[in-house]
C-alpha cells in the first residue's frame, strides 16, 4: 500500500506541473510575434517594396532570432541573396539601396586644397553611400578609386 500512495502523489505532483505549464504557456500565448516574408521569391539586388512582402504569424516557438518582424524594417532595402517565398526575411540578408550602378553616368570630383576638379565618369560597380568603387574616367579612359558620396557622385581617392 505504501508503494501505490508513493506513486499516485508523485502522479499528482505531475499533474500539477503539468497545470502549471499549460497556464504559463497561455500567458505567454497571449503575447503573439509575427514575421515578415516573402510572397515571391526575391533575388539578390532587387528593391523591397510593400507589395512584395506580408506579416505572418509566427507558430514556431523555437524560430531563431535575427528575423524581420514588420514590413518597415524591410521596405526600401535591397537583398544580398535570394529570399525564398514563405520565408522568413534575415536582417542580415538586406542593405540600403545603391546610390550608384554599375554603366550609370557620375559626376567624379577630385579636390587638392581649395581646388575642385570635376568629371564625369562611370562605375565599374554596384555600391551604397561610403563604399569605396573603381570609376572610369569617360574623357581619358582613366580608372580611379573614389569613395560614393550621398549625391551619388564619387570623391577621387589622392595617392
Amino acid at each position: 500500500m505504501m508503494f501505490r500512495r508513493h506513486i499516485a502523489s508523485k502522479g499528482r505532483a505531475l499533474a500539477v506541473v503539468a497545470v502549471s505549464f499549460c497556464l504559463m504557456n497561455s500567458a505567454f500565448a497571449a503575447e503573439y510575434r509575427y514575421a515578415v516574408v516573402p510572397v515571391s521569391t526575391i533575388y539578390p539586388g532587387e528593391m523591397i517594396t510593400e507589395a512584395r512582402v506580408r506579416e505572418v504569424e509566427v507558430t514556431n516557438p523555437n524560430l531563431a532570432p535575427g528575423y524581420a518582424q514588420s514590413v518597415q524594417e524591410v521596405v526600401g532595402f535591397v537583398t544580398k541573396r535570394t529570399l525564398v517565398a514563405g520565408r522568413t526575411i534575415p536582417v542580415g540578408s538586406l542593405q540600403e539601396p545603391f546610390a550608384v550602378t554599375r554603366g550609370s553616368t557620375v559626376r567624379l570630383v577630385a579636390k587638392a586644397g581649395s581646388m575642385t576638379i570635376s568629371a564625369s565618369g562611370t562605375p565599374l560597380a554596384d555600391a551604397i553611400v561610403g563604399d569605396v568603387i573603381r570609376v572610369r574616367n569617360l574623357d581619358s579612359g582613366v580608372t580611379v578609386s573614389g569613395t560614393v558620396m550621398a549625391d551619388g557622385s564619387v570623391e577621387v581617392i589622392h595617392r
